[in-house]
């Protein structure tokens, strides 16, 4: 089988991670139980998960001229990802995300640090790879003008392109639109939709995650759900970056959207069981056994 070429436009970040039995009150100090140092950014991540699942995977973006950034970079080439159109901005540092975690719980501060330059400017070096592309991924940790004159780009050019709002920002009601799916999580959802007043065609974009609840997207204008696995997470940082890289693969293999939710859910399980956003992601090979397991079990 030929494998599908995903472009993913996005942020690159390094996570600081701290492990804490609580959450700490304002104004107090407590102690924390681990700290580690990961690779991270919704892009990035998004493109790992895609990449180990079997994909073709090349990314738009930038990183600091900092170690932090020659580091992500270095991470991303072990994932067999291109980082051709990946650019060094000088005096400027990778981007960063602070990730607290508490029982099964994170918290999470974002500096975008170079990610601010993944202009519309930038981008537009790298059309004839964006028209080369199975399918387009992309988040709101870059500037929006860039997000939107990406959805501009792939419609014009019938270029199939994923947006995951997060973290939540409402866009121009046309732009939602020039999107072929929109993948929220169920607060980002309710933060910018209204379900109920919505046009049938933009509600047939909106693959909704809902957590342990499971993914909801609408057929024949009902609104179906595929219930979640039951696993015991670990660190849930980057099931929803798991979960939009798989959906992504499957999707651009031409699976259908059943098919497609049901494998990201998977590798969405999957991931939630081992610290740290990337080093959860799974495999084919580990999503494809945990699904004959599924099936053999029920």
């Amino acid at each position: 089988m030929r494998k599908p070429t995903i472009t993913v436009i996005g942020s690159i970040n390094v996570d600081l991670v701290t492990v804490t039995n609580r959450l700490p009150e304002q104004g107090e100090t407590i102690k924390g139980e681990t700290f580690e140092t990961k690779s991270g950014g919704k892009g990035a991540n998004q493109a790992v998960a895609a990449a180990r699942l079997g994909a073709n995977v090349q990314m738009i973006g930038c990183v600091g001229a900092d170690k932090n950034g020659a580091d992500m970079l270095e991470t991303l080439e072990k994932e067999n990802i291109s980082t051709k159109m990946i650019r060094k901005v000088p005096h400027t540092n990778t981007g960063v995300a602070n990730i607290l975690l508490s029982n099964q719980d994170n918290r999470i501060i974002y500096v975008p640090g170079a990610n601010n330059e993944v202009s519309p400017e930038y981008v537009k070096q790298f059309k004839n790879e964006i028209l080369a592309s199975d399918l387009v991924l992309i988040q709101f940790e870059i500037p929006q003008e860039t997000v939107l004159y990406c959805l501009d780009f792939c419609a014009e050019n019938n270029v199939p392109i994923i947006v995951n709002p997060a973290p939540a920002n409402t866009i121009p009601e046309e732009y939602w639109n020039k999107a072929t799916y929109i993948t929220p999580n169920e607060g980002e959802a309710a933060h910018l939709f209204n379900l109920e007043y919505m046009s049938d065609d933009l509600n047939d974009k909106l693959i909704i995650t809902k957590g342990e609840h499971g993914v909801s997207y609408r057929v024949n204008n009902e609104r179906l759900l595929i219930p979640a696995n039951t696993v015991t997470p670990v660190d849930t940082t980057g099931a929803g970056d798991t979960f939009n890289g798989a959906l992504c693969t499957a999707l651009s293999e031409q699976k259908t959207m059943e098919q497609a939710i049901v494998f990201a859910n998977a590798a969405s399980a999957l991931s939630i069981q081992k610290f740290g956003a990337q080093s959860g992601m799974p495999t084919r090979e580990e999503v494809e056994a945990f699904l004959e397991e599924i099936n053999n079990v029920g």
